[in-house]
């Protein structure tokens, strides 16, 4: 059982001083067992912060600004690009808005539906406060004034293949009632550098079917782990939608194409800053590792 005193020596030999010290500062209430309503797990997050800091800090050394645009507290749905190959956009939010936000927050994601039939992924998903993508569990999280993580493009977004690199690929509109019935702000951001971490250039599908996920993502370097590569974050200003959800798809659409072009510029202004970055550090000699990985 994981309530016994074993496992909590465990979890807070796994969770570092300074979580620690940013998990008291959250604005969410952990009942005696340390869950909240919505299952988050005061313990898996600590974990879960803890392994991610030193790829957020070192690993890919991600540079974020605009992070005032996130509020301080109260709703807001956050929606950005997907990167190729896995999702390392999403974990480096996450820990940008724990981080380096003040005060710091923790936001939940809408996880693809064929991931909640992955054995052990979905019921961490739950403990970290990951939900399943059903417009009831989005409500449901800004109802309670907490941050909303949203990636439209969904899995063809992950699924792109390198040569197709920061472009966006069709953005669904449920976001957008979401935002409208829910009279939640949006705040598009760009995460920069993911596709030059997993430079995906084949899917294996026989070994997708197999696995029961939608693809096999085959990176350049063959190893399918992402290269330590420098990563840009840019969050923007929050965009505010007026309607009630109940609007003709036309007019949907003409919001959706809003939020897209906010996200399309910021990747342009974070690509950017990523080469400025990685041509300072060429400058002063510093060899490069991987091709496109830092130096």
């Amino acid at each position: 059982m994981l309530g016994t005193p074993h496992h909590r020596d465990l979890w807070s030999r796994l969770t570092s001083e300074e979580v620690e010290a940013r998990l008291d500062r959250l604005d969410v209430t952990f009942g005696p067992y340390g869950y909240d309503r919505l299952g988050l797990s005061r313990r898996h997050i600590g974990a879960f912060y803890s392994a991610l800091e030193p790829l957020y800090r070192r690993y890919f050394r991600v540079a974020v600004s605009g992070l005032a645009h996130v509020p301080p507290a109260g709703r807001a749905m956050l929606i950005g690009n997907h990167s190729g190959g896995v999702p390392v956009d999403a974990a480096m939010v996450f820990c940008s808005l724990f981080f380096d936000h003040d005060p710091p927050r923790h936001a939940h994601g809408m996880v693809e539906k064929f991931a909640q039939n992955l054995p052990f992924l979905s019921s961490l998903f739950s403990r970290l406060g990951q939900l399943s993508g059903l417009p009831e569990h989005a409500a449901q999280i800004l109802h309670d004034e907490r941050l909303l993580l949203v990636f439209p493009e969904g899995v063809r977004g992950t699924g792109k293949l390198f040569k197709d690199r920061y472009q966006l690929t069709r953005f669904g509109t449920g976001f957008v009632r979401i935002a409208l019935q829910n009279k939640s702000p949006v705040v598009p951001f760009a995460f920069v550098g993911g596709e030059e971490a997993m430079p995906v250039i084949y899917h294996a599908a026989p070994l997708a079917r197999l696995l029961g996920v939608p693809y096999v993502p085959i990176p350049k370097h063959l190893v399918p782990i992402p290269k330590p590569v420098l990563c840009e974050l840019l969050y923007g200003a929050p965009i505010t939608l007026e309607g009630d959800g109940d609007e003709p798809e036309e007019v949907i659409a003409l919001h959706v194409t809003r939020v897209r072009e906010a996200i399309a510029a910021l990747i342009a202004e974070g690509r950017a800053r990523r080469e400025a970055r990685v041509s300072a550090l060429a400058a002063v000699g510093k060899r490069r590792w991987w091709g496109e990985g830092w130096e």
